[in-house]
């Protein structure tokens, strides 16, 4: 529902929280990183492990799509801790990475690692060190339908508007279409065909730097 969410000061004990805005807005505070800030739809935040924070007010109808490793994580409460806290300390490193604010009103599309799409890099890779990375990425109407694998450990692909057809090892065949989410195993054989125009994709993957092969054009 819209309006005052009722939160208190807490962090998590995660490794990589990335918090992605879908529909709506949220504001938020967060520790020694100044007043507090609202998430529009299409920013991303990184969260970096134990900051503290606090919802405050959320648009109706918001939709965020959460990204956490470990997935089974503990969250623990500060009543110690007033926020916004007097006076920002800007960088801070939390757990050797930096809170994030990537947002969309600032954003610069560039060509992607595979041909014929384009992707905004949020600096999540420089924030954490190259520990993660995260691009929104969308189809260009001229890709050409390569056949792909990587080497990341973790490759998460959420499909934020629009459609495709993944090609798993030439054999398996699925239609995502806005909503659905898969992981993407390391050393199989993928291709992206049928992009709708609208296509846009979130993708997370671990860790930031990765290879990309070209099986077939």
């Amino acid at each position: 529902d819209a309006g005052k969410v009722s939160d208190y000061v807490h962090y998590h004990d995660t490794l990589l929280q990335v918090i992605y805005c879908w529909k709506g807005w949220v504001r938020i505070v967060y520790e020694d990183q100044g007043p507090p800030l609202v998430m529009k739809a299409g920013d991303c935040i990184l969260q970096p492990p134990s900051i503290r924070h606090r919802v405050l007010e959320s648009s109706a109808n918001l939709e965020v799509v959460e990204v956490s490793y470990p997935a089974n994580h503990k969250t623990f409460s500060d009543r110690s801790l007033s926020l916004p806290t007097p006076r920002p300390r800007l960088p801070r490193e939390f757990g050797g990475q930096r809170f994030l604010h990537h947002q969309i009103s600032n954003a610069k599309w560039k060509p992607y690692r595979i041909s014929g799409f384009n992707s905004r890099d949020t600096g999540i890779n420089s924030a954490t060190k190259g520990f993660a990375s995260v691009h929104i990425v969308k189809s260009d109407t001229r890709y050409p339908e390569q056949e792909w694998c990587h080497n990341a450990a973790l490759l998460f692909v959420c499909i934020l508007s629009g459609s495709l057809t993944l090609t798993h090892e030439r054999i398996n065949i699925d239609t995502l279409s806005t909503g659905d989410a898969c992981i993407l195993p390391p050393a199989k054989n993928y291709k992206y065909s049928n992009c709708s125009e609208n296509l846009q994709l979130l993708e997370v993957s671990l860790p930031g730097n990765f290879k990309t092969k070209i099986v077939r054009d």
